[in-house]
């Protein structure tokens, strides 16, 4: 019913007695998928007022993604890193072709608060938030959904290559940098190339070293 339009974002189920009857179902089979549709954030299930379709937003439905990506391996990081090496030179690609000077000064706003004497925790969450924005201002929802979900993957990672490998805060606000000039001028190429060379940089760091399993 949600699939064909006959349920939209927003609206309120009928009656469990009517929707188990109009779908020729038990009330206990209805209830043990509106639970599962509920675990996936398609149904809103609100006590003692109804269950309601979500908004359906790509950002809502890939939230269960993210859970199971929690549970990823460290040494599945490296697997990680080469989907963000696919995923995000792209979204830098569109960002630029999209020519919108408040994409520039945000992203410029984050590079301007991140200063190589702030913390590993600090420089972590501007470096999150600098490939946020940058999805996001690709200007395409599921994209920058899976760019996000993929994120907390590599945390880990991140605040290694920045404790243990010289001059790595510095290199990735320069490589910030060059991404948020490739942008501002509309280069598609070059914003992809220098995203490329920057997710790179990580995926060859971790090659060369093991990430220990404490700490």
């Amino acid at each position: 019913m949600i699939v064909g339009g006959q349920l939209r974002p927003g609206d309120r189920l009928p009656r469990e007695a009517d929707l188990a009857l109009q779908l020729g179902l038990s009330r206990n089979s209805l209830r043990e998928a509106v639970r599962a549709l509920s675990l996936i954030n398609i149904l809103d299930v609100r006590q003692g007022v109804g269950t309601y379709v979500t908004s359906l937003e790509p950002h809502l439905l890939l939230d269960a993604l993210a859970f199971v990506l929690d549970f990823h391996r460290d040494d599945r990081a490296l697997e990680f890193l080469r989907v963000r090496l696919i995923l995000e030179p792209a979204a830098a690609s569109m960002a630029a072709e999209r020519g919108d000077e408040t994409i520039v000064s945000s992203l410029r706003a984050v590079l301007d608060a991140t200063r190589p004497d702030l913390s590993s925790a600090d420089l972590l969450k501007h470096d999150i938030e600098f490939h946020h924005k940058l999805a996001e201002a690709s200007g395409n929802s599921v994209l920058c959904s899976l760019i996000d979900s993929l994120a907390d993957t590599t945390h880990r990672t991140r605040i290694w290559r920045g404790l243990t490998e010289e001059g790595a805060q510095h290199r990735t606000i320069a490589e910030h940098r060059g991404i948020i000039a490739a942008i501002e001028i509309g280069d598609g190429e070059l914003a992809q190339a220098r995203m490329l060379v920057h997710i790179s940089g990580v995926e060859q760091w971790l090659q060369r070293v093991r990430i220990p399993k404490d700490g």
